[in-house]
């Protein structure tokens, strides 16, 4: 599908507001369109205020008054240089000063005797209130002074734009006006039939109105049409390429009798759990359609997705075909390999040869394993970024699985979907719970299955905050009660937010904290990190730990070092692994009991639940305890406490997504590029992208093509560039 380019929407700025201007939009903003200004809605709006009497005017805050210009004068600033203008005004009850600096040209028009409205914000200076650099409007002197005028004037909503430090919103204000006045009728990708039904203005409408409203129920109506509009054409987008995927041609998978998933489930040790089984028979009837299967299979920590994986993979192979598993870390690529052929056993591991490829790998490694890959040697093909280079081909790829999806970006997932001479089946894992509507939003094109279930024999984690602001000495038990569970025989994670003072490991998002109680996310740049390697050394030289085995395991340190590090750790070797994030996800380690997360108020709440899930995985009672120094009833400290108050993953999900401040769920890794949500807020218009996703699966049905819908197809058009393109496709 072409890009449209006859709409006003996709007019270059420079062709609307001048070059210079669309120049500083582009840069500060990323606004290239007409369409790009237009949708950059206001984030709030301000209010000239009540008028307010001269004589009871409040300091410190805003107000609006109706007064007469008495007397201007202009003087010198000895100290400043430059001159000041002060101006006297009168509501006939008492005086007022406006002050404006370096700005004797406004003594032109505050001539004695003009009245008008004046705006902003009451000072005292030595015991004169006054406003400085105010907003007016002069009346005209034929001008309605009415009081219901003024009333309206001072009513008036203005809108507040996200701005930036070279575009102020007042300027993108004045633009947006330019271009409005000059804009033709917008198409409206929302069908008539469908505006009518829910009571929604036309686009052009709604546009005018959420920049000029001249009332608060302008906005009002407006944002509820446009983000409905929002909503439908998203949905529509995604329905519409999820039917794209489903015309593809594929390879039927279908396991055979006496094949290699028949022996495998033979010789499982275990009966799987309900979920395991439902989610494993939709995956195969899936793949053993001729349409390629576009599936994301989400569950909780330990629920057994890599089971279900490998199931599948097993099937594929029962067909001649092979597997690749891409995994975000060496480490998690390395945990799969060993994982797999123990599950496996010696005999299908041995058919099979599930082989591991990485970047880090020595060259003579390497080589052996892509010939693997490509003569089809390798039915099970494990590896991270590396297998999407040039030099890895398969013989025949039939299964392409994602591991936590969200640590990938668009390209790098379709770079593995081509390497398929036909279009693989397409499996992605996410240990991250997602709320339904996120589900819908992020991943509408996919069929979703869910894991809730835990394997028998999982013993709950005990959870504690450990709040050093309230309680510092407990820092202390925090050790006390580690060594505890090392004299049972059991291991411990120590998890830091960074490797040295100050510095977070490469690739690891850390949550940006607020001092003040629910004052937003702010940057404490200054806050010193618990650091592993600071941490080493002072848990080696703890009189606790006398003698304990305590090793480090960064993201940074050498590929063949983490390994060997990992693989003593899971042997015993290893009594306290003091680790940055790099063990978040896949490693299993059955003897470790207890997981001290330091600073973790720094780490995000689906982190935080998966770090917890890295313990309690054999018989052995887990133990968490998330060591903070945030203070009650921030919005850190919030994060931390929900953690410890449930191991339902499902549950803290929709937690995660109500204390998070507004802004781009999708993450600018999964869309690629600017928010592709303007109003849409997928935690709370959970019931309208319902209704949407079913109009816009209702109007598609009717109309699989949009032929008798030119807007809604250039909408689409439009809106779904490449990058964003991919990225529905391949998730």
């Amino acid at each position: 599908m072409a890009l449209v380019v006859d709409s006003p929407l996709d007019v270059k700025l420079s062709a609307a507001v001048g070059g210079r201007t669309a120049a500083a939009l582009e840069k500060g903003l990323g606004l290239k369109t007409v369409g790009d200004l237009i949708s950059h809605y206001p984030r709030r709006y301000a209010k000239r205020g009540e008028l307010t009497a001269l004589t009871a005017l409040p300091v410190d805050e805003n107000v609006t008054i109706v007064a007469e210009v008495l007397e201007v004068r202009e003087r010198p600033m000895r100290a400043r240089g430059g001159s000041l203008l002060e101006v006297r005004i009168s509501d006939g009850k008492g005086i007022l000063s406006l002050t404006f600096f370096n700005q004797a040209w406004r003594a032109k028009e505050l001539r004695p005797g003009v009245r008008g409205i004046f705006a902003g914000k009451v000072g005292d200076y030595r015991g004169t209130l006054q406003l400085a650099h105010p907003d007016y409007e002069l009346f005209e002197a034929d001008a309605d002074t009415d009081p219901e005028s003024v009333r309206a004037w001072a009513e008036l909503p203005i809108p507040i734009y996200p701005a930036t430090a070279s575009v102020a919103s007042w300027q993108l204000q004045k633009t947006i006006a330019v271009v409005l006045d000059t804009l033709p009728p917008l198409p409206d990708p929302v069908p008539e039939v469908v505006r009518a039904d829910r009571r929604l203005m036309p686009y052009s409408r709604a546009v005018e109105l959420i920049h000029r409203p001249l009332v608060d129920a302008d906005y009002y109506a407006a944002r509820k049409t446009l983000r409905f509009q929002e909503a439908f054409v998203l949905q529509a987008a995604l329905l519409e390429q999820r039917a794209v995927l489903r015309r593809l041609a594929a390879v039927a998978r279908v396991p055979k009798p006496g094949g290699y998933l028949e022996r495998f489930d033979a010789q499982l040790p275990f009966v799987r759990t309900g979920d395991q089984v439902t989610v494993g028979e939709e995956i195969e009837e899936d793949i053993a359609q001729d349409s390629p299967m576009n599936r994301l299979v989400q569950g909780e920590v330990g629920s057994g997705k890599t089971l279900v994986a490998l199931r599948a993979m097993l099937a594929v192979a029962d067909s001649g075909g092979q597997s690749a598993l891409l995994a975000p870390t060496e480490v998690l690529a390395g945990q799969h390999l060993r994982s797999i052929v123990k599950t496996l056993g010696p005999d299908l591991a041995a058919s099979l040869r599930p082989t591991l490829i990485t970047g880090q790998m020595p060259v003579a490694d390497r080589r052996k394993a892509t010939l693997a890959a490509v003569s089809g040697q390798a039915q099970i093909v494990i590896g991270t970024h590396a297998l999407m280079s040039d030099s890895v081909e398969f013989y025949d790829l039939g299964l392409v699985i994602v591991d936590e999806q969200h640590r990938f970006g668009v390209e790098q997932r379709e770079a593995l979907r081509k390497k398929g001479t036909t279009p693989p089946h397409v499996l992605v894992l996410s240990a991250t719970p997602i709320p339904r509507t996120v589900a819908m939003t992020v991943f509408g094109d996919l069929d979703v299955s869910t894991i809730a279930e835990l394997p028998s024999g999982r013993s709950p984690v005990e959870s504690f905050v450990v709040p050093l602001a309230e309680k510092p000495g407990w820092v202390n038990r925090v050790w006390e009660r580690s060594a505890e569970e090392l004299a049972k025989g059991h291991q411990v994670f120590v998890v830091c937010p960074a490797i040295d003072a100050k510095d977070p490991e490469e690739g690891i998002e850390l949550v940006e904290i607020s001092p003040t109680k629910h004052a937003g996310e702010v940057s404490t740049s200054s806050t010193r990190l618990a650091a592993v390697n600071e941490t080493l050394e002072e848990l080696r030289a703890h009189p606790l730990l006398t003698g304990r085995r305590i090793e480090p395991l960064t993201g940074r340190m050498p590929s063949d070092e983490k390994d060997a590090t990992m693989r003593a750790f899971a042997d015993g070797d290893i009594d306290v692994l003091v680790a940055t994030t790099v063990i978040e996800v896949g490693v299993d380690v059955p003897n470790a009991s207890t997981m001290v997360i330091l600073d973790a108020d720094r780490f995000g709440v689906s982190q935080l639940h998966q770090l917890r899930g890295r313990v309690g995985r054999g018989g052995v009672q887990g133990l968490c305890l998330m060591v903070t120094q945030a203070e009650e009833g921030t919005l850190a400290r919030d994060r931390v406490d929900a953690v410890a108050s449930t191991l339902d993953g499902f549950e803290l999900a929709q937690k995660d997504l109500e204390l998070r401040q507004e802004g781009d769920v999708l993450g600018s890794t999964q869309s690629g590029g600017r928010s592709s949500l303007r109003l849409l807020r997928v935690a709370k218009d959970g019931a309208l992208i319902t209704e949407a996703r079913e109009l816009a699966q209702a109007v598609l049905d009717a109309d699989p093509t949009l032929a008798g819908h030119p807007d809604l197809r250039s909408a689409l058009d439009r809106r779904v560039d490449e990058t964003t393109r991919d990225f529905m496709a391949k998730n």
